[in-house]
């Protein structure tokens, strides 16, 4: 606890830091009273703004400091929002197009956030550190203190920064401010909560939905992928994604990487199982001109292209043994060596991966290195099958209706009762994903505005073969996924790829492993046309 001393009558303005051979007892003591009183006044503070604008006022007369600000964090943590300040001894009026404040060029500010870290500069030299943050002056900042808070979930909430123009250290005000901040924010909490004061509408617009990411789902399980979600956002810790096939892995991914740091950045995505071996490599790390047969020039491959941002490997468990210990090296090193040359490069990458399979089972199996699962799985997330979720059923098939109609430029479906019924009682193999279908297909049949249980005519085919395994069951369903749509496109594979939002390469790839002939559904098609059309 610092020592104080007051001069005149006891006021917070008039606390002064002095050295400690001032009065062991007493100022300590005024210093604890001060604090107090002004944790009563902010406890009876009834609506946000008087919180907010009450805290930075405390922060600024209890530092002795000329500036405070209070940034809060939205509930995605992709947004940082300047929410209140306090210069010169008065309440500054913030305008909305000032509001916004992407902390991702704030070293600073992205430091406390990240790290959790409080951060104090006794001697701030701007010509250092960015700090376009503080408001512009005559005189210079010169010291600087800044502390994240917490939320009621314990977790950060958002930031308290005070400054001075004077070189001082403001540390030893560290655990007071905390203690300010964490009282306001949960009397905030309490506030919003019980919906004493509704939030701002440039508030209201920065939450995307529910979960905060884009994600669809209240169930306990979901609830629970958002929390690990939010725990590897502002950082680079490698993520395993697991579940079953359907399950929104690539979403999550995509999740990770918009509400993440490297936002900006690019977001490049690769399915292992899409493409050879050969292909696979020289896809991944690139090639230089005369590596192989074909290569008439130098290429770049996703590493380099994600520089910066996420690469996302989907399907992590069909790369082949000899690429995954490359891609180890890479993890390691953060070393890129295109085919054709023995030079490296480096590059800043953040590798989230996925699967639908049991790595481990794959390690015992000698199919995948021991290694590298233990490098990829830092921090696994596993997604729930839709099965499990039941609660969230409809709630998607509704997202999904919506969405078509909007895509088809048709009011919206109503839905039957029995038709609502009839998906809840289904067990979805396929997850989300054949849910989507499911639905498009339903939105397309119906022609009255009304989904009814004949519209989703698969629920009601023949039970499937038990003997089949969950990948065989899937691979039978993407088959005839393809099937369908390459006989819609009388066997166009270019119209058909681009339907399915694939790049034609891919979609070959996936019809040889099918054993999809294209002769074949031409063929079909041609004899389905009655003679004399």
């Amino acid at each position: 606890m610092p020592h104080w001393i007051a001069k005149g009558p006891l006021s917070v303005s008039s606390l002064k830091v002095v050295p400690p051979m001032f009065s062991q007892m007493a100022q300590p003591l005024r210093y604890a009273e001060a604090l107090l009183e002004r944790l009563a006044r902010l406890s009876g503070r009834a609506n946000r703004e008087g919180l907010l604008n009450g805290l930075v006022e405390s922060a600024a007369q209890l530092s002795d400091c000329e500036l405070s600000q209070l940034y809060l964090l939205d509930d995605t943590h992709t947004r940082l929002t300047l929410s209140a300040e306090w210069l010169d001894g008065a309440e500054q009026s913030l305008c909305p197009t000032s509001l916004p404040s992407d902390y991702h060029a704030e070293q600073l500010l992205q430091f406390c956030l990240c790290q959790n870290q409080v951060l104090s500069l006794p001697a701030l030299d701007t010509s250092v550190y960015d700090t376009q943050f503080l408001p512009v002056a005559t005189r210079s900042w010169r010291s600087l203190l800044c502390l994240p808070l917490l939320n009621a979930n314990q977790e950060i909430g958002g930031l308290l920064l005070v400054s001075s123009r004077a070189q001082q250290d403001l540390q030893r005000f560290t655990e007071s401010l905390a203690l300010l901040g964490r009282c306001v924010l949960a009397q905030l909490y309490l506030l919003q909560r019980f919906g004493v004061q509704p939030l701002a509408a440039t508030e209201i617009q920065s939450v995307p939905c529910a979960s905060g990411y884009g994600l669809i789902g209240e169930s306990p399980k979901m609830r629970t992928v958002y929390q690990l979600i939010s725990k590897v956002l502002h950082n680079s810790v490698s993520v395993l994604l697991t579940g079953e096939t359907g399950t929104g892995k690539e979403l999550v991914a995509q999740a990770i990487h918009d509400c993440g740091s490297r936002r900006s950045k690019p977001f490049v995505v690769q399915n292992c199982a899409a493409l050879p071996e050969n292909l696979l490599e020289s896809e991944l790390f690139g090639y230089r001109k005369g590596a192989f047969t074909g290569a008439d020039r130098d290429r770049k491959g996703l590493l380099d292209q994600a520089d910066g941002g996420t690469l996302f490997l989907d399907e992590i468990g069909d790369m082949p043994l000899a690429l995954q210990a490359k891609l180890l090296r890479f993890l390691q090193e953060g070393e890129v060596r295109p085919l054709g040359t023995n030079d490296t490069h480096k590059v800043d990458v953040r590798v989230l991966a996925a699967t639908h399979c049991d790595l481990r089972a794959l390690v015992t199996q000698g199919r995948f290195r021991e290694d590298l699962f233990y490098r990829l799985s830092n921090f696994p997330i596993e997604l729930p099958p839709l099965r499990e979720r039941n609660e969230d059923i409809l709630r998607l098939a509704r997202h999904f209706a919506d969405k078509a109609c909007s895509f088809l430029q048709r009011q919206p479906c109503d839905w039957s009762d029995d038709a609502l019924q009839h998906l809840a009682a289904y067990g979805f193999p396929g997850n989300v994903r054949e849910l989507k279908g499911l639905v498009e297909r339903a939105v397309l049949l119906c022609d009255d505005s009304v989904l009814l249980p004949e519209h989703f005519n698969l629920l009601s085919a023949e039970p499937r073969d038990t003997t089949l395994t969950l990948r065989e069951r899937m691979e039978l369903v993407e088959r005839n996924l393809l099937m369908d749509c390459l006989r819609k496109n009388q066997g166009n594979q270019t119209s058909a790829a681009s339907e399915l939002g694939l790049p034609r390469r891919t979609l070959l790839y996936r019809m040889q492993r099918l054993n999809i002939n294209p002769a074949e559904l031409k063929f079909k098609e041609r004899a389905c046309v009655q003679p004399g059309q």
